[in-house]
């Protein structure tokens, strides 16, 4: 039987911190529709500041452009909801730390904002570390704001096992 989504926010954070901690790895975070959530299930785990940097909660497009440098014309021509939106977050992370991975995340949670090509439930991630690999995917997340939320949350912790590489548990 496969883990539901709160045994695997349990389960990924407890994974991805002993992994980062044995590499000697540092994580830092930039999340607008989860609201830091990322963070708090990494840093609800103790001894995580051996391995988790920092998080930006950059819900507003001026957070994402001041505190990620994020080009405003990204956001003008392709959204805050957008591969290339989310990829200038992750890489954006890493410009402004020490971090040695980062990993990103924009999405409509709903109920409302959603539109024909961008759905309530669309969730752009991106992760990318400081040997240049940097990846963005589309999640289309179904249930209410909650839901949504939390599957961003684990999506975003399992993408973060294809950096590292370690099957994610």
């Amino acid at each position: 039987m496969e883990p539901d989504l709160n045994e695997l926010m349990t389960l990924l954070p407890l994974r991805l911190g002993q992994e980062l901690a044995r590499r000697g790895k540092r994580l830092a975070v930039a999340e607008s529709c989860t609201g830091g959530w990322i963070a708090k299930v990494l840093t609800d785990l103790s001894g995580s500041s051996a391995w988790f940097d920092r998080g930006y909660v950059t819900y507003s497009n001026e957070a994402k452009q001041e505190m990620l440098g994020v080009d405003g014309e990204i956001i003008r021509a392709r959204g805050a909801v957008s591969e290339e939106t989310v990829l200038a977050m992750a890489s954006g992370v890493l410009n402004h730390c020490r971090a040695d991975l980062s990993v990103a995340v924009s999405g409509i949670a709903g109920p409302s904002g959603g539109s024909p090509e961008k759905p309530v439930g669309t969730v752009w991630l991106a992760w990318a570390d400081r040997n240049g690999r940097l990846t963005a995917r589309r999640e289309q997340f179904s249930g209410d704001r909650e839901s949504i939320r939390a599957q961003a949350v684990v999506a975003a912790l399992q993408g973060l096992f294809d950096l590292l590489p370690v099957e994610a548990p």
